[in-house]
């Protein structure tokens, strides 16, 4: 049991419509872009040769879909597939559906920088990353850890910041700092997780493929 190392592979959604107009997405459930469907071309392009066992992914249609092409090339789309809306991105409240610029001008760019970056600050009726980390971490501990523990090969497609409340846990990266983590789309990480939890590697499959 103590010689199993398990793979844990994240992949934030490719970019969607709501991102390319620059609005607040949260919970509101909106496609890919075109772009965002050839991220996530890339990202199964990038995952290519990597087996996987499970596969997990939100309640949304942009990191379903995410989840579905990089399966499609990657010839997996057999293997068990889990979706739940604790991997969703976090709620944004009253700004979900606003532009992001005009939303700067009529808050200030400070208060909405707080508001999308910061760590326990809740835009109006809103979820703050404290908020989204509280669903996320306990999933994360009940139904993907313990596989990684066994060995197994996982991949999860989901959001920005649901993966950033879960990076930030496995990278150990305090409040002060979490304001400066953004995960890309379509870039997938890595971690090489043994049977205790330790994080044996970490970093951005474009480049830990660069360096083997």
């Amino acid at each position: 049991m103590e010689n199993l190392v398990g793979t844990l592979v994240l992949v934030r959604h490719g970019q969607s419509q709501w991102n390319l107009e620059n609005r607040f997405t949260g919970w509101v459930d909106v496609p890919l872009s075109a772009v965002g469907e050839a991220e996530a071309r890339k990202a199964g392009e990038l995952l290519k040769g990597q087996q996987f066992d499970f596969a997990f992914t939100s309640a949304l249609t942009r990191a379903q879909e995410t989840l579905r092409i990089i399966l499609e090339v990657i010839g997996q789309t057999d293997i068990p597939i889990a979706r739940d809306q604790a991997l969703n991105e976090r709620h944004y409240g009253d700004l979900q559906g606003l532009n992001k610029d005009e939303t700067a001008i009529k808050f200030g760019k400070e208060q909405v920088h707080i508001w999308r970056r910061s760590f326990d600050t809740q835009p109006p009726n809103g979820e703050s990353l404290k908020d989204t980390r509280d669903r996320v971490l306990p999933y994360y501990r009940a139904e993907i850890e313990p596989l990684v523990k066994q060995g197994k090969r996982v991949l999860v497609a989901a959001h920005g910041n649901s993966l950033r409340a879960l990076v930030m846990t496995l990278d150990n990266i305090s409040t002060q700092a979490i304001p400066d983590l953004n995960i890309p789309t379509g870039a997938p990480m890595r971690y090489r997780i043994d049977a205790q939890g330790n994080v044996l590697e970490r970093g951005y499959l474009e480049i830990l493929n660069a360096n083997e």
